[in-house]
């Protein structure tokens, strides 16, 4: 159980990262993506930009907890960083984007981050 805890925390951090760095370098495409499109070139290109800053700083301090904290801090870090997908889920709705993105896409990230959480706690 605990290579599996630390594999999937450290795919999750992995993964922060490439989204990251897709919304600073491809914001078009990576907005398209998340389920809401948004012009980089227009008044949006600002918040794609945060997002991609955000998105891979979480990625950078998840490796960096797990690597010098422990599964326990990473477990609490995780605990709290589910709320971004499942506030993303809800913003993907909102905004009329499709329900298989919301769902499929960011309510799912939600509930496999929480599991992480789950087995890092239980290490």
């Amino acid at each position: 159980m605990t290579v599996t805890a630390y594999t999937l925390a450290v795919v999750l951090n992995l993964f922060c990262l490439i989204l990251g760095y897709r919304f600073l370098f491809q914001p078009g495409p990576s907005a398209a993506g998340y389920g809401v499109p948004a012009d980089p070139g227009g008044d949006a290109g600002a918040y794609l930009t945060i997002k991609g800053l955000r998105d891979g700083t979480l990625g950078l301090v998840g490796l960096a907890l797990l690597a010098f904290a422990g599964a326990r801090a990473e477990a609490w870090f995780m605990l709290a960083v589910a709320l971004i997908p499942l506030g993303d889920t809800l913003i993907v709705l909102r905004h009329g984007g499709a329900r298989a993105v919301a769902f499929g896409i960011h309510f799912a990230t939600a509930v496999v981050i929480l599991i992480t959480a789950g087995l890092l706690f239980a290490v």
